[in-house]
């Protein structure tokens, strides 16, 4: 029964590495919006930097990991050297695939590359040809991470994003006006100096890589330069098993990476095309790209120190309990408790205080308040549901340690068509840009319904009777919160400075976080000390 309460304490793990990463992914996009503000350039560099992520969530965090991390996990219980040749097996030939890939779409960014008479296409173009190489050092780190994690070593993984978020900061920072003339430096045009820290991102990827190999050759792994091809039959039989499940979950999971792509594309579209469409003015001005990305990088926040977490850490234990119902359900049970009572909170708090926490994080030199009214009206719009975020990670996880790879892929790709009508109706009304992310919540809870009712039909419901009391119980505690930061911020004094912004984001946080702490502790609410990464003594095992 360790086991199977294990995945809290590798949950914190990872929530306080992850933390880390995020704080420093803050200190990123503050450098970015502060140094380039909300426009063409920022858009441009929101949409070049969206590719590699597309690719990653694809295969590095998508159908290849979900499909080799079930299989690794097995084979690492009853045949460790077997599960060693898969695992170089996978990592040697992704470095093949994703290389050829990574050429193919350079060939193709060539043959479309835009007129040059339109400037912020064209630095939309550069940027995409800088940051394509980055997609296959970053979708190995991933699948690295996927063995790590099998072998209980969450933190490497959880930690290489800070290395890119400190390159970006000091790229950007360094070569900032101010700091250029300091050190001598001619000062850069904005789209030179964009360029400068692209670059930045693949030196990145490259210190990323060699951290996750050196942390690879701790449990006798190896790494894919010294790896050989081939592999005795088991592993080859085990290796076509990872592809055969792969293959159509990739094809599946291509359908909503597409999506996202449709959305990149619908926020970037006066950059990339024009400020019409069919002779009519587009709804969206530049930066709405930028926008919407620096507003997804505030409810991400944590939902990645949290909900992904949480996700991540239970995997490899629900992958083990595939076949013994009564575990799985129980662990599944769990998870959506503890989600819940991160998430539910996480969005009343950042519904209340949008606007001091954007201000605090990206108003200043280039990004104006107005810049700021316009992010945080978006953070409105994605924050409702940062609960059903996190769940549908778990969820999803959940149905592919069962191997049942495409039901949450069919169920997504659903709710891709229900975003894509909401998006493009919504852009039209006076949401706007605001209405790209109201459309992603929506969808997100939908999803969240349709697939606790289907993983509840195969292994009998998930919303049991402590699940339903916990969830209430939570819902109240936000309650109580949400009352406490209404008041705050009625009462206190409307501030005109950053400083000003931070000591009312400073108050808004303890004063709401010690409430719903304070509530929790007086419900005896289990979760608490689960997110604590500690056992409860008073539940019984059994129970969820």
């Amino acid at each position: 029964m360790a086991m199977a309460r294990g995945f809290e304490t590798h949950a914190r793990t990872v929530s306080v590495l992850t933390l880390l990463s995020r704080v420093t992914g803050l200190a990123r996009d503050a450098a970015l919006s502060r140094v380039f503000g909300v426009g063409a350039v920022t858009d441009a560099f929101a949409f070049a930097f969206m590719v590699p992520n597309l690719f990653r969530r694809l295969f590095g965090e998508g159908a290849l990991t979900s499909s080799f991390l079930p299989v690794y996990s097995k084979l690492q219980d009853s045949d460790p050297a077997v599960a060693a040749q898969v695992a170089r097996l996978v990592l040697s030939r992704t470095v093949i695939f994703l290389s050829v890939v990574c050429l193919i779409g350079e060939g193709v960014l060539i043959a479309a590359w835009p007129d040059s008479g339109v400037a912020s296409a064209l630095l939309s173009a550069k940027l995409v040809a800088v940051l394509l190489p980055y997609m296959p050092l970053v979708c190995l780190v991933a699948l690295i991470g996927a063995v790590l994690q099998v072998h209980g070593r969450f933190g490497p993984t959880a930690a290489a994003p800070v290395i890119l978020n400190v390159a970006i900061v000091v790229s950007a920072v360094g070569l900032a006006p101010p700091a250029a003339r300091w050190i001598g430096l001619t000062e850069l045009e904005p789209s030179s100096h964009i360029m400068w820290v692209a670059s930045s991102v693949l030196v990145a990827g490259v210190l990323q890589l060699v951290w996750s190999m050196h942390s690879l050759r701790a449990i006798r792994v190896g790494g894919p330069a010294a790896l050989p091809l081939g592999g005795d039959e088991s592993a080859r039989m085990n290796f076509r098993t990872v592809i055969v499940q792969a293959v159509p979950m990739a094809i599946g999971l291509g359908v909503l990476q597409v999506n996202t792509f449709i959305d990149g594309l619908i926020a970037s579209y006066p950059t990339i095309i024009g400020p019409t469409i069919a002779g009519i003015a587009y709804p969206l001005d530049e930066g709405a790209m930028a926008s919407l990305s620096f507003a997804q990088r505030l409810y991400e926040f944590p939902l990645g120190v949290f909900g992904i977490s949480v996700a991540t850490a239970i995997f490899p234990q629900l992958a083990r309990e595939a076949n013994d119902l009564a575990a799985f359900r129980v662990s599944v049970a769990r998870a959506l408790r503890l989600v819940v009572f991160i998430g539910l909170p996480a969005s009343v708090g950042l519904m209340l205080v949008r606007t001091p926490l954007t201000a605090v994080v990206f108003q200043g030199e280039s990004f104006t308040a107005e810049d700021t009214a316009r992010v945080a009206t978006i953070l409105l719009a994605y924050s409702p549901a940062i609960w059903a975020y996190s769940a549908n990670h778990l969820l999803t996880r959940a149905f592919y340690a069962r191997g049942e790879s495409m039901t949450p892929v069919k169920v997504a790709a659903a709710m891709v068509a229900l975003n894509f009508v909401l998006n493009i109706t919504l852009i039209w009304t006076p949401l706007r840009t605001a209405g790209l992310a109201l459309s992603t919540a929506v969808c997100a809870a939908i999803q969240m319904a349709i697939l606790m009712h289907m993983l509840s039909r195969r292994t009998g419901t998930v919303l049991t009777p402590e699940v339903r009391g916990s969830w209430l119980r939570t819902a109240l505690a936000a309650a109580i919160m949400a009352v406490t930061l209404a008041l705050t911020l009625r009462l206190w004094p409307q501030p005109s400075s950053w400083s000003g912004h931070a000591v009312l984001l400073g108050v808004s946080v303890v004063a709401g976080g010690g409430v719903f702490l304070i509530a929790a502790r007086i419900m005896r609410m289990p979760e608490l000390t689960w997110a604590l990464g500690q056992r409860d003594q008073s539940t019984d095992a059994s129970q969820p």
